[in-house]
Formats: C-alpha cells, structure tokens, sequence
C-alpha cells in the first residue's frame, strides 16, 4: 500500500505531467494565432504579445499554488511578479513601437527563462523531465538576450520571430509532459511484474 509520501508525490506528478502538456497546447494554439493573424494584424500582435507573458503568469501561479504553495516556491513566485510586470510592459511599449516590444519580451526571456532554470534545479531530485526543464530555461535566457539584441536593429524582429521561441518552448514541455507519462508507466510495469 503506498504511504502518504508515495501518494504526495504521485499526486505532483500527476499534476506537473497535466501542466507540462496545457502550457504546451497554450503555446501551439499562441503560436497558430501568431503567425495566422498576428503578422498581418499588428494590434492583433500587440495583443498576443501582452497574452503571453501574463500567461506565464497565470501559470506559474497555478503550479506553484498545486506544488506547496506560493510561499514553498519562491522562484515560480517571482516569476509570477516578473510575467505579470512585462505584460503591462509590454502593452505599455507598443507605444514606442515592435523594437521596444521586442526589448521588454526579450528581458522578460531572460528573467523568466532562468527562474524556470531555477525551479526545474530545485525539482530535479524528486521529479523526472527536468533536464527538459532545465534546457528550456537555458534556452529562454539566451532567446531574450538575442531579442534584446535584435530590437535595437534597422529592422527589428517581429512576432514571427517570438512564435518561433514560442513553439520551442511548447515542444519542450510537450516532451517533459510525454517524460512523465513513459515514467510512470515504466514503474507501473514494474511493480506489476
């Protein structure tokens, strides 16, 4: 019979398996309107491009609500702060034009991007798919350090550009989603044979 830990942390798993594949299909459905409209439309992209960041807002606030509690995981609580702060920045920014966008989304990849590094650290020893985690994050601060490089340009990136770090960061969650399942379903087999 499983103990109350075992159940504990089948109960994370569960949920962390059922998160990693919402912020996937979140980021494929993001990524479709995006590139669909977003490119055509620019209000349609300022738009998109305040929906993302308060987002990963709302979705780290829902993990680490799941996962202990805001005050048990300061990285995720921070990075609420963090999204939070960059969508009104960047609804804030489209005044000034898509380079000053592009800045406040790309300095919002490097924060967001190394505390999703921090938080997956902090996970790995007790949940499998964090090398997922951790590549992503990897990969988000070095994405918004090349945005913010790029907005200062002739021609600065456009949300083309910000679906395609979007849809890496969907396939990456995609896989630590799909991590999980095959876990579980190796240790199910386990225990029955």
């Amino acid at each position: 019979m499983p103990t109350t830990s075992e159940n504990s942390h089948g109960n994370q798993e569960q949920w962390l398996k059922r998160y990693y594949f919402i912020r996937a299909a979140f980021s494929v459905v993001w990524v479709g309107l995006a590139l669909a409209i977003g490119t055509k439309e620019p209000g349609i992209a300022t738009l998109l491009l305040i929906v993302y960041p308060a987002w990963d807002a709302i979705a780290n606030w829902l993990d680490a609500a799941s996962s202990g509690g805001l005050a048990s995981n300061p990285t995720q609580r921070l990075n609420v702060v963090v999204s939070a702060v960059t969508a009104l920045g960047v609804a804030l920014a489209a005044k000034a034009g898509i380079g000053a966008v592009i800045a406040v989304i790309g300095a919002w990849a490097i924060a967001s991007g190394l505390l999703q590094l921090s938080t997956a650290i902090r996970r790995w020893k007790t949940h499998g798919a964090q090398w997922a985690m951790v590549l992503s994050g990897a990969q988000s601060a070095l994405a918004g350090g090349l945005f913010v490089a790029q907005s200062r340009g002739a021609t600065p990136p456009s949300i083309a550009n910000i679906a395609g770090y979007a849809g890496v960061g969907a396939l990456y969650f995609m896989i630590s989603g799909i991590w999980l399942v095959v876990s579980q379903m190796r240790r199910a087999k386990r225990v029955t044979t």
